[in-house]
């Protein structure tokens, strides 16, 4: 999954962000809302941490920007103002939740993890297309129903992707996107070598490979 974080605070972001790529997630930072903006027109992004105190453009500007503009993507905002009226102003302009500062980052990723699962139509929280279930919180998987699997951050951060679109084939470029943020040196044959290990670890015949168009994991029962 690959996350952009909105902070203008060197502190917080860099604390954020290394904590996001401590868990897998790849975390694209920036530091003021127009630059968020205009992120967000060039490059995929499946969630958004908000701060609201932001230069120049403010936050709930941004915030307005982006559902104006019918971006459903998931938002959530982290900021320190705790007034109702900021929170209402949040909740009701579109936030898909609002987490105040400070707060502990493994409230903030279980947080992410059920805005995730709410925008994708589901309340449960593990991933799965009938076959392979995958559980975001302890990134273990299991083949229908029999011993679990740990993955590592990054076979996690792949099977995640394809299983949120099951049926659907994802490129490499696609596939790197969601593994590597801004700065990652993108290994040689990095996906292929995932996906080798995730065979080995679940079944060859859970990841397809499509000739010259990329993967996938079937829509399952």
């Amino acid at each position: 999954m690959r996350v952009l974080l909105v902070e203008d605070d060197p502190m917080i972001g860099e604390a954020i962000q290394g904590a996001l790529k401590d868990v897998s997630y790849a975390a694209d930072w920036v530091k003021d809302g127009q630059t968020a903006l205009a992120t967000l027109g060039c490059q995929h992004y499946d969630l958004v941490l908000l701060d609201l105190g932001l230069p120049g453009k403010d936050g709930l500007e941004v915030l307005a920007s982006i559902r104006g503009k019918d971006n459903p993507i998931p938002l959530i905002i982290i900021t320190a103002r705790d007034g109702l009226d900021d929170r209402l102003r949040g909740l009701d302009g579109g936030a898909d939740d609002y987490v105040l500062k400070p707060f502990q980052m493994a409230e903030l990723l279980a947080r992410m993890r059920a805005v995730l699962r709410r925008k994708g139509g589901t309340a449960v929280p593990v991933l799965s297309n009938g076959v392979v279930s995958l559980d975001p919180a302890t990134k273990e998987a299991s083949v229908n129903g029999g011993p679990s699997a740990q993955l590592s951050n990054r076979e996690f951060s792949l099977l995640q992707a394809l299983l949120v679109r099951p049926g659907a084939i994802l490129s490499r470029s696609e596939l790197e996107d969601r593994i590597y943020g801004w700065g990652e040196e993108v290994e040689s044959n990095a996906v292929e070598f995932l996906i080798h290990a995730l065979r080995r670890k679940l079944g060859s015949e859970i990841i397809k490979n499509v000739r010259g168009v990329g993967w996938m994991v079937s829509k399952g029962a």
